[in-house]
């Protein structure tokens, strides 16, 4: 059995492949602990998984902002003297890092310590703590043809997204009657990431009349304090009732995702990982503000492997008519859905749990202690 610390928090697309993984390695036998952040969304998410152990630890974005930046100089600090803690006693085998602002100090303190490193990107284009890490690593986990000049071939492993083993496509009727929608309704759902996205929100409560007058249900995903939730009625074609729901939070996505025909989304690598491996059709919202425009590169790649199609935020006058062209053509839906399959057929996670059994050195074993929530 070996030990592992795996640093995901600070977003869900972070936090969710740790947990993937974390749940990998218990299931062979290993001792995993997930470092997260404070933040709301690390808090909320965890609450499905009180078998893992997770560790608070400081941390704060970057950024040149006077008042940020002396916080995130703080904090880094703090995560860096509380990572030495806990790569110093008990030491690890390994560590991992899916990037964010809670990677940096772990990854730091592990090289420093001689502890086996690895970073996993999911982005199409790699973040700052993966290119300013990358070196340190003696694994660098990138996306299919993904490449970072400075690294050593032998140090690259193309890798997939890690997705959490309760992602999966369920029976639609079946997702819908779980979420109170009509199974005989369209139903368009709108994610804008564990952040949310008041645009799509806003989009999603002007248009949910007009999509209800047609027989399609929205369901929405505003995100964590990102506007009220709750229900509406609107009258459909024959005078049938139509819904559209609002909720801050969604911790079954696999079963969203089976429920809709269609999604509309930001571009982050863990939501496409998610509808790849749900083969839900998706027509994608870059979010404009992404660090070096990754969202972009990942919904670009996306829509050239034939899973949906790609949209500018500029251009969100026009996405009712392009979730209509979409939502009604069941022949491009298959074709969506075909296409989606394909992309599944690689198993990320089955790969990197291999790889990093082999990185780590064993120790003894370790006791298995109840699993709780540690705050630094």
């Amino acid at each position: 059995m070996s030990s592992f610390l795996i640093s995901c928090g600070g977003t869900g697309g972070h936090l969710s492949p740790g947990i993937a993984l974390a749940e990998g390695l218990l299931a062979r036998g290993h001792q995993p602990t997930l470092l997260i952040s404070h933040k709301k969304v690390d808090t909320r998410l965890i609450e499905k998984y009180p078998h893992l152990k997770f560790i608070r630890i400081p941390g704060a974005p970057f950024t040149l902002k006077p008042v940020g930046f002396a916080r995130f100089v703080l904090r880094q600090t703090q995560g860096l003297f509380r990572s030495f803690s806990l790569v110093r006693s008990p030491r690890p085998d390994a560590i991992v890092g899916f990037g964010g602002f809670t990677t940096a100090s772990i990854i730091l303190a592990g090289a420093l310590m001689k502890v086996p490193v690895a970073l996993h990107e999911a982005n199409r284009v790699p973040g700052r703590a993966i290119r300013l890490l990358g070196r340190l690593g003696r694994r660098v986990y990138l996306p299919p043809g993904v490449r970072l000049p400075d690294l050593r071939s032998s140090v690259v492993h193309a890798m997939g997204l890690p997705v959490r083993k309760e992602i999966k496509r369920i029976n639609r009727e079946d997702a819908r009657t779980q979420f109170g929608l009509d199974p005989q309704q369209g139903v368009l759902v709108v994610l804008g990431g564990s952040q949310g996205a008041s645009k799509l929100n806003e989009w999603a409560r002007e248009k949910a009349e007009p999509l209800a007058a047609e027989n399609v249900q929205v369901y929405c995903v505003t995100g964590l304090g990102k506007g009220d939730s709750g229900e509406k009625t609107y009258k459909g074609r024959n005078g049938q009732t139509v819904k559209a729901q609002f909720v801050p939070f969604c911790d079954r996505m696999g079963d969203l995702m089976s429920a809709a025909d269609l999604v509309v989304s930001r571009a982050g690598a863990g939501t496409i990982a998610e509808l790849i491996r749900c083969e839900t059709p998706a027509i994608l919202i870059p979010y404009p503000h992404a660090a070096d425009n990754h969202q972009w590169a990942n919904a670009r790649y996306f829509e050239q492997q034939g899973g949906g199609i790609v949209i500018a935020q500029e251009r969100v006058g026009e996405l009712l008519k392009e979730v209509r062209d979409v939502v009604f053509n069941d022949w491009l839906l298959r074709k969506f859905r075909s296409n989606l399959q394909r992309m599944d057929r690689a198993n990320s996670l089955d790969e990197m749990l291999a790889d990093l059994e082999h990185m780590a050195s064993p120790h003894g074993p370790l006791p298995h202690g109840r699993t709780e929530v540690e705050v630094a």
